[in-house]
């Protein structure tokens, strides 16, 4: 679960994304842009992180061209900041890709691997070398050594070692990442293959220099609200953990940045809830084993690039997002919407969906209230125009949507529910193993979830996981019981 242990990471992001913001209601822009890293580095001033203040501004200047939406991998280090702003302003429609790898930020760690450290004893036993299946180990001058073109690392060796010499030196991006989707290139730094990666977001948040980083959307939004559109934001069911202020408050705040209206997602999470509800009572009823949901991003993605075996299994229900953003085109044809998002997975769903134009993260809406100097738990409450329902607003809690769709399941058809509680490399192979045997034998619902602890683990959300659980429930709480 997502436990924001790169808290200062975090806070140097917003801070370099609050001050972009604050470039764009300047009256120069560009150059507001341009000195950003002069701004946050001048000349003499004490160097927090790197080696020196020069390493430091171009680490910020990557920070900012994400910021404006531009892959780094484009930046041929002599277009000035000022020239990418423009092209930000000039954009039509956001990047394709939704992740870029900061070169100057990346540490160019060494390659994920097990390895024998010099606490090797050279002992008689020879415990890892007959614990190897692969023949990955040798003894060299009386040392165990390990043959990284064999090993396959099941870390049996380490295991087996008695003096625990043998370790697996982690590399945090790719370590993290699910589905070997990240590995190094030719000059040693991470590099995104985007067609097994299914932006779940783990990668940015266990990268502990914060080189992997989302492209914001933020300068498409401000374009959009300064030449007067109509602007209005669909937030997740996540957001109500994220600060520490009452919901109502949320509303408001969000209103003043400048926005026509705020939508919460969990209406359109009762819509999914009650359309899960119907095609599981089919399936169970011709006879199937089991139905995943089908409400998360990342796991959609995964069904798509990485595991097409489960799809069948997969509820035919569109996604919580789907739905509202459908209730908001209809009711304001003429406007744009924008999504409030708490992991990087939405960016696909969204830039896949003509009914949503942008998307931006907790993260980048706390900035954006940093900016504007907006204290969220100091406005006055205003209230949602849509209620949902307990059951929808406690949707980015891991087994929540499951117990959701049981609340409108009739009592003659038992549902036993199973949650994935986050996508990785055994939860996967899980997941593979029902669909090959087409049965799981631990419930016939399956509720997938790409973050530990639900949505509120997204490597977007900005809340202490407890405070979060706690302000959700007892939003909840709060809330009309979901109906057919």
């Amino acid at each position: 679960m997502t436990n924001h242990s790169n808290s200062q990471t975090k806070e140097l992001k917003k801070e370099v994304l609050s001050r972009v913001i604050k470039a764009f209601d300047s009256k120069n822009f560009e150059e507001n842009v341009r000195l950003i890293p002069y701004d946050m580095r001048p000349k003499g001033c004490e160097v927090p992180y790197r080696c020196c203040v020069y390493k430091e501004r171009a680490i910020i200047k990557d920070r900012i061209i994400a910021d404006l939406g531009i892959s780094i991998e484009n930046d041929d280090e002599k277009t000035l900041l000022s020239d990418y702003a423009s092209q930000a302003l000039k954009r039509k429609t956001p990047d394709k890709k939704v992740l870029t790898v900061l070169e100057a930020a990346c540490k160019g760690c060494v390659p994920n691997r097990v390895f024998v450290t010099n606490l090797c004893q050279g002992c008689v036993a020879r415990q890892c070398l007959n614990s190897c299946k692969f023949g990955a180990i040798s003894i060299v001058e009386g040392k165990s050594v390990i043959d990284g073109t064999k090993c396959k690392g099941c870390m049996q060796c380490i295991k087996a070692c008695p003096y625990s010499a043998i370790v697996k030196v982690k590399v945090p991006c790719e370590d993290s990442c699910p589905v070997s989707a990240i590995e190094k290139d030719e000059s040693g730094h991470a590099k995104i293959d985007f067609n097994k990666c299914i932006t779940c977001g783990k990668c940015v948040e266990g990268c502990p220099f914060g080189a992997v980083h989302e492209k914001s959307q933020i300068i498409d939004i401000l374009k959009a609200m300064k030449v007067g559109k109509k602007v209005i934001s669909m937030v997740a069911p996540a957001i109500m953990g994220q600060f520490l202020c009452e919901p109502e408050q949320l509303h408001s705040a969000i209103k003043k940045l400048g926005f026509y209206d705020v939508y919460e997602v969990a209406y359109g999470a009762d819509i999914t809830t009650r359309h899960e509800a119907k095609d599981f009572v089919e399936r169970m009823e011709r006879g199937d084993e089991f139905m995943t949901t089908s409400c998360c991003a990342g796991y959609i993605q995964l069904t798509e690039k990485i595991l097409p075996e489960i799809k069948p299994f997969m509820s035919t229900s569109k996604t919580p997002l789907y739905y509202t953003s459908e209730i908001v085109k209809k009711e304001h044809p003429d406007c744009i919407s924008v999504f409030f998002t708490p992991c990087t997975a939405k960016r696909v769903e969204v830039k896949n969906n003509p009914l949503i134009d942008y998307v931006i993260n907790f993260e980048e809406l706390q900035a954006w209230f940093n900016a504007k100097e907006i204290d969220v738990s100091k406005c006055e409450k205003t209230l949602f125009k849509k209620e949902a329902s307990k059951q929808g607003r406690e949707y980015p809690l891991t087994s929540k949507v499951a117990k959701a769709v049981e609340t409108l399941v009739d009592e003659d058809i038992i549902i036993k529910a199973h949650c994935i509680n986050g996508l990785n490399k055994q939860s996967i192979a899980e997941l593979k193993k029902y669909a090959i045997t087409g049965e799981c034998e631990f419930g016939n619902m399956v509720e997938v979830m790409a973050c530990e602890g639900g949505c509120i683990g997204g490597n977007g959300t900005i809340g202490a996981l407890k405070t979060a659980v706690k302000q959700i429930n007892t939003y909840g709480d709060k809330s009309k019981q979901i109906s057919e």
